[in-house]
């Protein structure tokens, strides 16, 4: 039998207020995307899957995605090493449209995220 490899796949990730979400949102990215610190190892346009509790919602959203950015461990900026992750378009928009509605008015400022 073949050895199974960690899932590394699925994402787990809290975001409980609003300036967290703000830094780890990716408004520019097509459908939506976050930014998940995280020091593993991951290759660009790897197929991920996230499930993101978001506020005080009970439910945790499942969001399937892409790697499309990668901030590695030691790369001398100030910026949280991880990931950045495109939101496939299989939910509609569901996850980018929970997050915009949090973010009402805050997607307008200049203030640096963890990407941008």
């Amino acid at each position: 039998m073949a050895e199974q490899t960690p899932r590394q796949g699925i994402l787990s990730l809290a975001i409980k207020d609003k300036s967290t979400l703000y830094a780890a949102y990716m408004p520019f990215v097509a459908n939506g995307g976050l930014f998940i610190p995280t020091s593993r190892d991951y290759e660009m346009g790897q197929e991920v899957f996230m499930l993101l509790n978001l506020m005080e919602e009970p439910e945790r959203l499942p969001i399937a995605g892409k790697i499309i950015w990668k901030t590695p461990v030691g790369s001398g900026s100030y910026r949280a090493c991880g990931v950045g992750v495109q939101f496939s378009d299989q939910d509609g928009g569901m996850a980018r449209n929970k997050i915009e509605n949090y973010l009402a008015g805050a997607l307008t400022s200049d203030r640096s995220t963890h990407t941008m």
